[in-house]
């Protein structure tokens, strides 16, 4: 009954649609909450054929009938399964301590080598039937591809806004993008609920056409599943490189033997890293900290083992995962590591203005710095650092930012209820971190410092005041200048702790 739905639907949130306004049509139709532009008195949606975009605005989406083979285990991973196999062969023919199981005249067991893993169980495949071939065949399945045969990739100088779950959305990326970001990488995708077809989880691996130098990153602990996902990633996505995850420091991924916790466990690490590299066209990259404790750094020892398995870039965040956010990054490590490769190698840590980029560049030898908290506090870094000077942003620039943001979040998550909670879910736990901007230009000793714990202050004007409030009630408020109003009941928590400074 269109003239109940009509009578019946709350007011638009907006007078115009964002959507409409750029693309010419809204496929939200009477949905939209912004919908007064382009629907008619009779509840037709208008098209603007003069705004029609061409060409895909977002690629990697996860095609029906390819979901529907992974739910039902009918994709063909042959080829990925046969290359683990040939890893392992490799690995256990070359490591003289692949049986460090051994029986001691009590019958008790114990392991000669503490760092080793016990060799992985074969996965069961299928025989192929061997037979001739007939006529012309290629032989792109003969003849493996070479190192040099990879993508070219040019990181020098490059500045990269780092993985970040939850808050590197691709609406996030989208605004680093306009603001001088040259690298954007997706968030950290599991790699089981990817090899399942799960929906949400390949929505992490969505690529905007604006990201010309783009990454995905994967997060496994399981040699055959991760050569899985090299080859799904190979022949369904596009991207131009693709990172394995060693970094995260959450207990749920470091006590599977995932993130960090893949560190310590050199036999599936060689594995993984010689599997993918060598089912992939695209560069192999990988990110991780200095160690897993704080008193012993390991990082320089997998630097030169995981270059010679076949790694083309290299990330390092100057912390252990023991210490979290709770010390300075250790950027002098970070050289040391440096000198162990030849390939390009990434510095992360505590990057807050161009002035500490600079020195931190010249002190480590680094091709290039990762940014992700600084970022989020201040999205115009990479603005700052190409121009090699602060921006005294005023209120007002930084909540057309905000803005930005919004629409952006409109577009990708759409703009019907569900699209406007979506959006307003995300912006909030990205002010949870931008709150802690402080303008430059009342700064007594410029320029900010990311780990300094300032007091409660007053800005040059209202809006200012308000962008600074480590309240999430004021949060919620600048949502609301934008995505309508909230729920009386509507209550929000950060969701991550490393929006502290502890």
């Amino acid at each position: 009954d269109l003239p109940a739905y009509l009578a019946n639907k709350p007011e638009d949130l907006g007078p115009d649609c964002y959507i409409f306004s750029t693309q010419g049509y809204c496929p939200r139709g009477l949905a939209c909450r912004y919908n007064s532009n382009h629907v008619d008195k009779d509840g037709r949606n208008i098209r603007d054929s003069s705004k029609f975009v061409t060409g895909e605005q977002v690629t990697n989406q996860l095609d029906k009938d390819v979901q529907v083979k992974l739910r039902k285990k009918h994709y063909d991973f042959k080829w990925a399964d046969g290359v683990c196999q040939e890893a392992w062969d490799i690995i256990n023919k070359d490591d003289p301590s692949k049986q460090d199981l051994k029986v001691e005249s009590n019958g008790a067991a114990s392991l000669d080598n503490q760092t080793s893993e016990p060799p992985e169980k074969k996965m069961k495949t299928e025989e192929p039937i061997k037979s001739k071939p007939i006529g012309p065949v290629s032989d792109e399945d003969l003849v493996k591809l070479r190192k040099v045969e990879k993508k070219k990739l040019d990181w020098t100088n490059k500045t990269y806004l780092a993985p970040l779950t939850t808050v590197g959305n691709l609406p996030f990326r989208r605004v680093c993008k306009v603001l001088g970001a040259d690298i954007t990488c997706g968030e950290m995708a599991l790699a089981l609920p990817i090899l399942q077809g799960h929906g949400p989880e390949w929505a992490l691996l969505k690529k905007h056409h604006s990201e010309d130098f783009f990454g995905v990153q994967i997060c496994g602990c399981s040699p055959p599943q991760m050569a899985r996902v090299a080859q799904l990633l190979e022949e369904r996505i596009e991207c131009d490189f693709i990172d394995i995850n060693m970094g995260c420091p959450i207990d749920l991924i470091y006590k599977k033997g995932m993130g960090s916790g893949l560190m310590a466990r050199k036999r599936p690490m060689e594995n993984i890293v010689r599997t993918m590299s060598n089912l992939m066209s695209k560069p192999l990259t990988l990110k991780m900290r200095t160690g897993i404790y704080s008193d012993k750094s390991i990082a320089h020892d997998i630097f030169p083992l995981v270059e010679e398995w076949g790694a083309s870039a290299l990330t390092i965040h100057g912390r252990s995962r023991e210490q979290r956010y709770t010390r300075l990054a250790d950027w002098e490590y970070i050289g040391k590591c440096v000198e162990t490769v030849n390939v390009p190698v990434f510095g992360n840590g505590d990057i807050m203005n161009f002035e500490d980029y600079n020195l931190q560049k010249e002190k480590s030898n680094v091709n290039g710095i990762m940014l992700a908290r600084g970022a989020l506090i201040k999205p115009w870094l990479f603005k700052e650092i190409k121009e090699q000077k602060h921006w005294d942003i005023s209120g007002q620039e930084r909540l057309d930012i905000v803005k930005d943001f919004c629409n952006y979040g409109l577009e990708h998550w759409g703009s019907d209820d569900k699209g406007v909670e979506n959006t307003r879910k995300f912006l909030l736990e990205w002010l949870s971190f931008a709150h802690r901007y402080v303008p430059h230009g009342i700064l007594l000793y410029p320029p900010q410092k990311i780990n300094e714990r300032l007091p409660i202050y007053k800005g040059r004007n209202e809006l200012e005041t308000l962008l600074s409030s480590p309240n999430s009630d004021d949060w919620v408020k600048i949502s609301e200048m934008f995505l309508g109003k909230v729920r009386d009941d509507f209550q929000f928590m950060a969701k991550h702790k490393a929006n502290s400074y502890s």
